[in-house]
């Protein structure tokens, strides 16, 4: 349970408006006994006596008690919906803020369908957890204990008998709650796996319908759909012997107190005593099912319990993961940063068994260029995730400006570089709002030159809304080129000290290209970049190149004297790998 409570810890956060609905629920739990007492009397006294006069009035008192019960009731449901969100909101805050702050590594490892489902779907499941465990269980247990004490105060005796079912029903819900976490656990997973395939499939869209995997992807979701149907029938068909046996129990109290009640009426030894004994009888049968009819709540409220129980694991596991390291705390850059950077005896595995990149060593000076070449998975890009420390070197040392970048702070480290990767990405919104993530700050002039530097801005000003016109969902409806040219500019107009190009130009053509390269470089000017690049036109005026082969730098020197080595570089330049 301690899942359960640690949802429940969120609420201390807002005390008046936990204190202002617990007040609310107590006093139209209070109010609930006041009509059973009004039957016993009209049913014990007025009816017996023919006293028209006090009719009226009790009619009157339970139609207020009635309207009183009423309106507690809504003031406590519209605090209990604004308590909710609040606290709702705060989890989703925090579930946010923690995605935001764990290592690429563990992105590694999770599909994003399955991270989507823990912040909606999951989230939601608490969420009726706070709806119906505070509002409805706390009203519930309230009424329990009221109406169990209003019982043993009318009679005692009989009040003892509606305890007979009660050791049933705690152990039958014992037992289901005891064995429920399993069932819903298979749910919540059997849903995840079925919003990661959606996730992927609606994503790969374009690669399903290219080689015509439609059929084959429906039965891969309708495997995973069944998955779900089937763990979820699993947990109704428990429900289903669960709820009913619980409620047989609970019928069975009525039987019992409808039959010992009787009794003890009929055996009244007068005419006084039956008038007396049937109001007791008739109050305490309207007590009585004020009294039940909170407990089958709370058996109801069990299920959802489990359910947000299952979800709020999902959740927490999130929470509590490792966040990445050096994000608040660490040394600072030197101001300005001059952009040394120097990488001495690196080593890093992915998790693989084969090392990613073996004992490499590079060094920058301030605005020099360097670029990083080689065949595919000779570990160019690593070192480039190591430099901005999405991922953390396993051992050696990386230096900006001779301070440690495993002891400076990420956001530091991360605001000195502009990185653009091959793969360009923009966010489903305009132009602008894109452009704003480099420089929150910038005017449209400051947008419009970072444009043009680009080679961007005579299609960004075709566009319908040209800087307010909405690019779709990863830059959808614009060309490859076209989001490489945005992104590039979106660093331009960042203007960091140190560049991280990732094949900047790989995916636009040779006109573009031109173009764009002599924006980066007057870009580079006076800046430290790292370049990876197969085109020989990108490295061919850097300062250094290194050449890496399996991990390890196996030749370094500029354009010249590395193919006058005519070694993996001239290779390379051979068979066109860099054209």
């Amino acid at each position: 349970m301690s899942t359960v409570f640690r949802v429940f810890s969120y609420l201390k956060r807002y005390p008046f408006l936990a204190a202002a609905q617990l007040t609310c629920a107590v006093l139209m739990t209070v109010l609930v006994i006041v009509f059973p007492g009004v039957a016993q009397t009209i049913t014990g006294e007025v009816i017996p006596q023919r006293d028209f006069d006090r009719l009226v009035p009790l009619a009157l008192l339970a139609v207020g008690t009635f309207f009183a019960t009423n309106l507690f009731n809504a003031l406590r449901i519209i605090l209990n919906n604004t308590f909710e969100q609040k606290v709702i909101f705060d989890i989703r805050s925090d579930l946010y803020r923690k995605i935001q702050r764990l290592p690429m590594r563990w992105f590694d490892n999770k599909r994003t369908g399955d991270v989507m489902t823990r912040v909606t779907e999951d989230v939601t499941a608490m969420e009726r957890v706070l709806i119906d465990g505070i509002e409805q269980g706390l009203v519930a247990l309230l009424q329990v204990l009221v109406v169990g004490g209003y019982l043993f105060y009318l009679d005692a005796s009989l009040a003892l008998t509606t305890m007979i079912p009660m050791p049933f029903l705690i152990g039958g819900a014992w037992a289901y709650t005891k064995t429920s976490p399993r069932r819903h656990r298979r749910v919540r997973e059997a849903t995840s796996e079925m919003n990661s395939l959606l996730h992927d499939n609606i994503d790969g869209i374009q690669q399903i319908k290219a080689f015509t995997r439609e059929e084959a992807e429906l039965g891969r979701f309708n495997v995973a759909s069944d998955l779900l149907r089937k763990a979820t029938l699993h947990l109704m068909r428990v429900w289903a012997l669960y709820n009913p046996s619980m409620e047989f129990c609970r019928n069975f109290g009525y039987a019992l107190v409808i039959a010992f009640g009787a009794w003890a009426v009929m055996k009244a030894p007068d005419q006084a005593s039956l008038e007396a004994q049937t109001g007791v009888f008739v109050a305490f049968l309207v007590a009585l099912n004020l009294f039940y009819e909170p407990i089958s709540r709370l058996n109801g409220l069990n299920q959802i319990l489990q359910a947000g129980r299952a979800a709020g694991e999902r959740v927490f596991e999130i929470i509590d993961a490792e966040e990445e390291p050096g994000l608040d705390e660490g040394l600072s850059l030197p101001c300005p940063v001059r952009g040394e950077v120097i990488l001495e005896d690196v080593r890093f595995s992915y998790g693989e068994e084969i090392a990613t990149l073996k004992g490499v060593s590079m060094r920058a000076e301030p605005g020099q260029m360097v670029a990083l070449v080689g065949h595919t998975g000779a570990g160019k890009s690593t070192v480039i995730n190591l430099l901005t420390r999405f991922y953390e070197a396993d051992a050696g040392r990386i230096t900006i400006d001779g301070v440690s970048i495993d002891e400076s702070k990420k956001s530091e480290l991360r605001d000195a570089m502009g990185y653009v990767t091959q793969e360009s990405f923009l966010f489903n919104g305009s132009v602008r709002e894109n452009l704003l993530l480099a420089k929150a700050d910038a005017t449209e002039e400051e947008m419009w030159t970072a444009l043009r530097a680009a080679n961007a801005s005579a299609f960004v000003e075709a566009l319908p809304e040209q800087l307010d016109t909405n690019v779709g969902e990863r830059g959808v409806k614009l060309s490859v080129g076209e989001k490489q040219r945005i992104s590039i500019a979106r660093v331009i107009l960042k203007n960091p000290p140190i560049l991280l190009l990732d094949e900047a130009t790989a995916s636009v053509d040779t006109e573009t290209e031109k173009l764009i390269q002599g924006a980066l470089e007057q870009l580079m000017a006076n800046r430290t970049s790292f370049v990876i690049a197969h085109r020989l036109s990108t490295v061919r005026n850097a300062g250094r190149i290194y050449v890496l082969d399996h991990g390890e730098v196996v030749e370094e020197g500029d354009h010249d004297s590395l193919l006058a080595l005519n070694g993996t570089y001239a290779m390379l330049c051979r068979q066109s790998l860099m054209t």
